[in-house]
């Protein structure tokens, strides 16, 4: 495939969106009432105005929910469907092996072996498709966590549910100082009947690491299969999948959040002893083929945002990798730091690296879904911003993202009008 996809112009033309209400913004990003001299915000980095076709009177602060597709990623994907539909019989008599190519690229860029990969839609799909793969028996038990994605752990239950088997949920306080605290409340709740645990790489609701490689190893040496939820790695963390699929049994992340890659689009990486043993979630006529092909082909499915996936790589290539990764960690940090000091909010801990940090709301509020959803829609109305909170007993928790796209002042906006919000 041709990495030729660096087709716009990467000259900042400056920030297309409305300078918020209130107060006045500097172009530092500052409105030098408070002190802030903005000493720990990046700059701008090349085509971060121009790459992306996000509504400009919108201050996007949630790309770790659903992404967003740079143009040149969307022009080969658009090429990619033009070819589909000029030709459906030679495009469908193809794919498998294109896939396969695709997959061998993708597999560079995260630092695996192609066999060990294979192609899914997201780490929904993959964590399905690997607890489906796992036998449990009724004494089983598996482990979860309460800073787990919803939704993953609603299919640990179901599974468990289907097993005879139950489901120990560890609570942890989003106060929890590092790492080594997390996987003491994990290792604490493993017993002799723990069979399979499901943890996240990055959690989805607080932005920290609990699958560590020192807890898969620990949890490993107990004969605990480990299934790792790694949503948020690709693109936005180094990755490296060489040896037992990053140290866990079954690793799942989508390329479709930080990787730029078309929605959907995600690996799941299977360690050697289990290759052989999974079970796709649809038979389907690559199924005598093995893993990683009876997991990819799903007949007439839209394989564009796979195939497509290679140039999201590439063009975080070309941009940097590491410079991005630097760039919006050092955004993410500052737009928490005006959440602590203009909003009083409290600051979680975060993981260093990463474009995602949490804050804590005030006790009493977005402690149920529908009060969280509300805040967000509020926040939609007032400030013309998109944020993720989620329900939290004690007080709801605030997630920003930084991507190449965000500006300094979109996280004051935030700053200055969440309180008002709040108190209302």
């Amino acid at each position: 495939m041709s990495h030729s996809i660096w087709m716009v112009e990467m000259k900042d033309q400056g920030n297309p969106r409305p300078a918020p209400a209130r107060p006045a913004v500097r172009a530092d990003g500052t409105d030098g009432t408070d002190g802030t001299d903005g000493t720990d915000r990046p700059a701008p980095l090349r085509g971060s105005s121009t790459l992306f076709t996000l509504d400009p009177g919108t201050a996007h602060l949630n790309h770790g929910s659903y992404g967003a597709l740079p143009v040149p990623v969307q022009r080969y994907q658009a090429r990619l469907r033009a070819e589909m539909e000029s030709d459906p019989d030679g495009f469908f008599l193809d794919a498998p092996d294109r896939i396969a190519r695709a997959r061998a690229e993708i597999a560079a860029a995260l630092g695996g072996a192609p066999s060990r990969l294979a192609l899914i839609t997201n780490v929904t799909e993959g964590v399905a498709v690997a607890l489906d793969s796992i036998p449990l028996g009724e004494r089983d038990q598996v482990l979860v966590t309460d800073h787990g994605y919803g939704v993953v752990t609603r299919a640990a239950e179901r599974r468990a549910a289907e097993a005879g088997a139950a489901v120990r949920r560890v609570r942890i306080s989003p106060h929890a100082p590092d790492a080594e605290a997390v996987a003491e409340r994990v290792l604490a709740a493993v017993t002799p009947r723990t069979k399979v645990a499901v943890l996240d790489l990055v959690t989805s609701p607080t932005a920290r690491a609990v699958a560590t490689p020192a807890l898969l190893a620990e949890l490993r040496s107990r004969g605990v299969t480990t299934v790792v939820d790694a949503a948020h790695a690709p693109g936005a963390l180094p990755v490296d999948l060489g040896g037992a699929a990053g140290g866990a049994d079954f690793w799942v992340g989508n390329l479709h959040k930080w990787a730029f890659a078309p929605r959907a689009a995600a690996v799941l990486a299977v360690e050697r002893t289990w290759r052989a043993r999974v079970r796709p979630l649809t038979y389907s006529w690559e199924h005598d083929r093995g893993f990683p092909r009876r997991v990819e082909w799903r007949g007439t499915f839209d394989y564009t945002p796979w195939l497509a996936a290679p140039a999201g790589f590439a063009l975080l290539g070309r941009i940097g990798a590491a410079q991005l990764r630097a760039h919006n960690d050092a955004l993410a940090a500052h737009g928490q730091r005006l959440l602590v000091e203009r909003a009083g909010l409290r600051a979680l801990p975060g993981l260093p690296g990463l474009g995602m940090r949490a804050v804590r709301l005030p006790p009493g509020v977005a402690e149920q879904e529908h009060a969280a959803k509300a805040l967000m829609v509020a926040v939609r109305r007032a400030l013309n911003t998109r944020i993720a909170v989620r329900p939290w007993q004690g007080g709801g928790i605030l997630r920003i993202s930084a991507q190449l796209y965000n500006r300094p002042e979109e996280y004051l906006r935030l700053a200055d009008g969440l309180a008002g919000l709040i108190t209302r």
